[in-house]
């Protein structure tokens, strides 16, 4: 009898045991895989989901076909590394601390890879991360170096330490992507990819199969290409971000160094020409003979027009050749990104993998005569975002509902039945995604841009926005407010903040903003304490301004001590 107890007591442990196990696994192969694509500065102007204008996006386009498109997603502050800290942690600069791109990142800050990665998911990183050298949460990475060379270059690694790899950066990520899904990859556990890209960064070296193409092409202009920001106030009229008096003559717009002496064209700082050595520098032999044998075309066709070019002639030179290597570097994302799609399709990895494709913010082709981010307005502030999660987002899908970078965090971690950190400040799409509409209740986000003085120039600013407003407050150097009708005026051209027209509305707004500002927890204090750090620092580096901003650094500094 004692024997027939004991068998059937080991028996019901061992039931209960495979019980637990086959839920466990059942748990496991249940929770979603997900791979993050991001490039860096790609606006939705130049994906053909949202407009075929300028470029066809074939591949990205399938994320958007196979599930949803998002045509109202934005940042939170539009730059750089802000915006990755903002998608690590789920929280707003003036939270997570990293307001800009000079400052370091907290590294005490919990991030959603690192939540993944302690309840039993895989975790890879590949390309620009753009802060820090050793990304917590991660099993395994290979980072470039702050902002990264387009060729031949260098990584930093979470077992080989510091290598150069030869070829061009977006197949080298890619090959780096695909790499770590066939060899590396465990078919037992779910994983988390961010597969990230450098381009189209600045200074905009295409690859070599790209450059006769887009050297030759020719694009539609923005109808404020020559924007004189007469509607507006200070912030607009004080950015250097103008493609003729801002852009680099020879990093961005590839005039020689030796051409621009022969023609006698100043540089537009002393970043000019050794941006242009800095990359091109880097090819070589081969790929330098590809480039040049484009290239030295594009600058004998250039010396014979330059001198008779008048402002505008030039102006327009300009955008076409910042659209045809900006947009020559995409051709090369959007290529990649099929060969990571065309690997999931043929792996059996698209049924239970949520895919994301987005930008770290926006950018300027033109609009306004402008390129670069940092403003409220759209081109920088709203962002492409494409996801795909197969059965579980309806195919061709869109949205206009207001989200943020903000909330990928706390998506990711509810897809994976995870409870979010309390301090977490987003929300999770997953009511968007799976068609339960009703449980989304955000109507408006908030906004806040830190990183001034600096380059560019744009003022501080933050901002509430609507799907039908953007109520905009620049301080520090100034005190200004604009009210933009996004219905009315989809260009952004007029500040109606005055207009009595809109009394009712600007004050609802301005109830709404301090509501959002309390609950995120920012304030004038906070405000204060990063204008303060800032100079407390920039006291030590004027000297990282050119000769044209010299003369406000030193104006702003004269005034902070007489106060």
């Amino acid at each position: 009898m004692k024997h027939i107890l004991k068998s059937i007591f080991f028996g019901s442990l061992a039931i209960l045991a495979f019980a637990c196990k086959t839920e466990e696994a059942e748990k496991t192969a249940e929770r979603p895989n997900i791979i993050f694509i991001m490039s860096d500065d790609h606006a939705y102007q130049a994906i053909s989901a949202y407009d075929n204008t300028l470029i066809e996006t074939p591949n990205i386009d399938r994320i958007a076909k196979m599930g949803m498109l998002f045509t109202n997603a934005s940042v939170t502050n539009s730059i750089c590394a802000p915006s990755r800290a903002t998608i690590l942690t789920g929280k707003h600069s003036h939270i997570n601390g990293k307001v800009d791109n000079h400052f370091p990142f907290d590294t005490t800050n919990v991030t959603f890879p690192q939540i993944l990665q302690d309840a039993g998911y895989q975790t890879a990183m590949f390309g620009k991360l753009h802060f820090g050298n050793s990304p917590k949460g991660f099993d395994q990475f290979k980072i470039l170096p702050g902002q990264g060379a387009y060729y031949n270059p260098d990584f930093i690694t979470k077992n080989e330490g510091n290598i150069k790899v030869e070829g061009y950066v977006t197949d080298i990520i890619t090959d780096m992507t695909l790499d770590w899904l066939q060899n590396e990859r465990k078919a037992d556990q779910p994983f988390m990819l961010m597969y990230l890209h450098k381009a189209p960064h600045r200074e905009w070296l295409p690859a070599e199969r790209h450059i006769d193409e887009f050297t030759n092409r020719t694009f539609k202009e923005p109808a404020t290409l020559f924007d004189d920001y007469s509607g507006r106030g200070r912030a607009a009229h004080e950015a250097e971000m103008n493609l003729l008096t801002d852009m680099h003559w020879s990093g961005d717009s590839k005039v020689y160094p030796e051409v621009m002496d022969e023609l006698g064209i100043e540089g537009t700082s002393d970043w000019d020409k050794g941006a242009f050595d800095r990359e091109v520098g880097r090819m070589n032999a081969e790929q330098r003979a590809n480039w040049d044998k484009a290239y030295m075309k594009v600058n004998e066709d250039f010396k014979k027009a330059y001198p008779t070019m008048t402002e505008e002639d030039k102006m327009k030179w300009r955008y076409q050749r910042y659209m045809q290597d900006y947009l020559g570097t995409i051709k090369a994302v959007d290529e990649n990104v099929g060969r990571v799609l065309d690997y999931l399709e043929a792996n059996d990895l698209m049924e239970n993998t949520i895919i994301v494709y987005t930008s770290d913010q926006g950018f300027y082709l033109g609009e306004h005569g402008w390129f670069d981010k940092r403003f409220v307005y759209n081109e920088s502030f709203k962002t492409p975002l494409l996801m795909a999660w197969p059965g579980k987002v309806k195919a061709g899908s869109k949205s206009d509902e207001m989200v943020q970078n903000l909330d990928f965090a706390q998506t990711f971690l509810a897809a994976a039945g995870i409870e979010a950190p309390s301090d977490m400040q987003g929300e999770s799409l997953l009511p968007l995604l799976t068609g339960e509409t009703d449980k989304w209740t955000r109507d408006a986000v908030y906004y806040h841009y830190y990183e001034y003085p600096s380059v560019h120039m744009v003022k501080r600013h933050y901002a509430i926005i609507t799907k039908e407003y953007k109520l905009v407050h620049y301080y520090f150097d100034t005190d200004e407010w604009e009210l933009i009708d996004r219905n009315k005026d989809p260009m952004e051209l007029t500040n109606v903040y005055d207009d009595p027209a809109y009394a009712e509305i600007r004050a609802d707004l301005h109830k709404q903003l301090d509501d959002l500002r309390e609950k995120y927890g920012d304030s004038s204090e906070l405000s204060q304490k990063y204008i303060d750090m800032y100079l407390d620092d920039l006291a030590d580096r004027k000297g990282f301004f050119g000769a044209k901003d010299t003369t406000l650094v030193n104006k702003i500094f004269e005034n902070r001590e007489g106060k």
